[in-house]
């Protein structure tokens, strides 16, 4: 989450403008995502998706640290269960339900936080492309192709952070030493995240009888 304070109102401006991108590109993915499985499956998994990142945010362990907060949001997870377009959905109508009736005063960063979750899971799954060989379903993943999955998830989130303080506060050195501070424990998110995708992709493939499930992301069993 980004602080308030840290874009004063007369920049804030570009968070609509970078939100705005964002969103569109989801609704896009949301598109192809009903063309392709119906909208029952992508509003299902999507509202699965939606509530578990409200519990990411408000149920799981979230320190400040520097110039945000460190969340194990758990993006590439999400990615790989319940495929890209509900877990751009998930992500953002998460982080806007806990806003409105948890953290009212996190609403003004809004277009600033969506943009940090969003972008980063669009470069995740350009990754994914490079590194997933064709036709392997994703219970089939390795810990270093986890990895590098989480990897370019949280590297994305400090980027777009650092990005966010300092259009807002500038080069100071207090300000560079808080975006330090935050990258440096965000990192240390990465040796858990990779271990929950295997997590669940193991146990994912212990339920094959879930295989066809209009809840979860048709590559998790199948080479598509």
């Amino acid at each position: 989450h980004i602080e308030p304070g840290l874009v004063d109102s007369g920049k804030i401006w570009l968070s609509y403008v970078t939100a705005a991108g964002a969103g569109g590109y989801a609704v896009k993915l949301a598109y192809e995502a009903v063309r392709e499985r119906g909208i029952l499956s992508f509003l299902s998994r999507s509202v699965i998706a939606s509530a578990l990142v409200f519990s990411f945010f408000e149920v799981l362990p979230h320190y400040p640290v520097g110039v945000s907060e460190v969340h194990l949001i758990l993006g590439s997870t999400l990615f790989l269960i319940f495929g890209m377009a509900p877990a751009a959905i998930g992500l953002a109508a998460g982080l806007l339900v806990q806003g409105i009736f948890f953290a009212p005063f996190d609403l003004p960063q809004f277009g600033m936080n969506v943009t940090t979750l969003l972008v980063p899971l669009f470069a995740l799954q350009v990754v994914a492309q490079k590194i997933i060989a064709p036709n392997t379903p994703y219970v089939e993943l390795r810990y270093r192709q986890a990895l590098a999955l989480s990897t370019t998830y949280q590297a994305g989130i400090v980027g777009w952070v650092a990005f966010w303080a300092l259009y807002g506060q500038g080069f100071a050195a207090d300000n560079v030493a808080a975006i330090s501070t935050f990258g440096g424990a965000y990192m240390l998110v990465i040796i858990i995240e990779p271990l929950a995708d295997l997590a669940v992709l193991g146990a994912a493939k212990a339920l094959s009888r879930l295989r066809g499930s209009m809840l979860l992301e048709r590559r998790l069993y199948e080479a598509v």
